[in-house]
This record gives C-alpha cells, structure tokens and sequence, in this order.
C-alpha cells in the first residue's frame, strides 16, 4: 500500500505545478457555466412548471459540475498511459514489483485531485457571491450536504474505474483513439454533463440511471440541491456502491489477462 501511496502523492505534486493551466481553467470554466445558466434561464422563463428541478437547484447543479469538473470529466485521461501502451514503455512498468492497475489508478486518482484542487476553491467562491438565483446556493440540509460528500467520493471511484476500463482495454486495440474519443462522448452525455439526467423523458431516465454513467456526478450534484426522493436516493447509492466494486474488479480481471498477452517489439 505504500508505494502505491507514494505514486499517488508524487503525481499529485506534480498536478499542483501547473498553476497557470489551472487559472485559465478557472476562467474559462466561470464563464462556460455562467453561459449555461443564462441558457437555461431563457428555458425557464418560458415555462418554468415543465422542468423538474428549479431553476436555483439548476444552477447548484451547474457550478458544482464546474469546480468539480477534473473530478468527473470522462475525457480527462492521462495520455501518458496510453503513449506507454502504444510505444512500448509499458515494458518499463512490467520490470516494477507493483500492481499495473493499482499504480495506474493512484496516479490517475491523484492527477484528478491536483486539478480539482487548483480550481474549485476559486469557482465555488465566485459562485456563491453571485445573485440568487444564479449563484450557488446552500445545499438542501445537513444530511444532503453529508450525502453529497459521500457520493462525490463513490462517484470519483467510479469515474477513475471505468477510465481505468479504457486504458486496460487499449492493450487490445491498435490505437487507443477511437476507444477514448467513443468512450468520452457517450460518458459525458450518459452522465449528465451535458443535460442533468432529470430533463430527459422518464422513460429513458429510468434506464440511464441503472447504468454506471449516472453513478459519477449525476447523484451527489442532486443531492446537494435535494432535487432526489430519499428512496431514489438511497437505491442509486447502493447501485454507486455496485458499480464501483463490478468496473473495478473487472478492470483487474482484464488487466491480468492483458499481462499475459502483452507483446514488445524491438529494443
């Protein structure tokens, strides 16, 4: 556990070095969830009963996927992983007495971390000075607040499992690309961070929710704003419970069979 300790805390100092990236990140994610909000608001207006949250929980909902945005952003994977992969550097990692997948998952782990670190103080901060209903508002009570924190921690667990599904998955294809761009877009719509997941038709809500996608931040960003019954609450942290066990033992399963079969040229 030690060393796997150490990969964590040495890539998370190396994500803390790039604090010029993580201004302009700042920046560009203020305005890009300020844009969002206007949007909305215009839907809002229009007909403010057709939606099933408020407009205030809407925008709880929108800064709290900005600051947290490292956290959960399925297309923030590590090129370095998958250039060792693709030009044979992989070799290197086999020589380490350590566990691949459990090295690369502190590392990614910590890499999201000193990202989100950079950027949510200042988000959040901004957010909550802002005018209601546009800002952030308080969460919904002491005990959501808990939730919150609970499940953005299961959720965390979940996005790096199911991004540590993609890199393992890159030892049985030619190029790793077409996997990441494919698993980047369906992740980022399934998940809601293009449209929260209570705006689609209940039909298809019912059936996007069962799936691991909704179990990364569609569940505690709701919860912050108590805009989920406590029995839907409840069975979505039992299938966050599932899903990180199933995407993670899975990944480990493949991950070993990967081993077996890997293959380096030249030398």
């Amino acid at each position: 556990m030690k060393k796997y300790l150490s990969f964590f805390r040495l890539r998370f100092v190396m994500g803390l070095q790039y604090r010029a990236a993580a201004l302009a990140g700042v920046v560009t994610q203020f305005f890009w969830g300020f844009m969002l909000i206007l949007m909305f608001r215009a839907f809002y207006r229009a007909d403010a009963s057709a939606f099933p949250m408020s407009f205030e929980a809407t925008a709880s909902y929108i800064w709290l996927q900005q600051a947290f945005l490292a956290l959960f952003a399925a297309w923030m994977m590590e090129q370095e992983i998958f250039d060792s992969i693709v030009n044979g550097n992989m070799a290197y990692e086999l020589c380490r007495p350590v566990d691949i997948y459990s090295m690369w998952f502190s590392r990614s782990a910590a890499n999201r971390i000193a990202k989100a670190v950079l950027r949510c103080v200042t988000i959040l901060a901004a957010a909550v000075c802002l005018p209601s209903p546009y800002g952030l508002q308080a969460p919904a009570g002491g005990w959501n607040f808990f939730l919150f924190l609970v499940t953005m921690l299961l959720g965390f667990g979940v996005t790096v499992s199911l991004g540590m599904l993609i890199y393992v998955l890159s030892f049985f294809t030619i190029s790793p690309q077409g996997l990441r761009l494919l698993f980047s877009s369906l992740a980022e719509f399934l998940a809601g961070a293009l449209i929260p997941l209570p705006f689609f038709p209940d039909n298809v809500r019912k059936i996007l929710e069962l799936l691991p996608f909704a179990s990364m931040q569609n569940l505690p960003l709701r919860i912050y704003s108590g805009s989920i019954s406590a029995v839907q609450m409840e069975r979505a942290i039992v299938l966050q419970i599932f899903w990180l066990a199933a995407i993670t033992e899975f990944g480990k399963f493949l991950c070993r069979q990967a081993e077996k079969r890997v293959t380096v040229q030249g030398g």
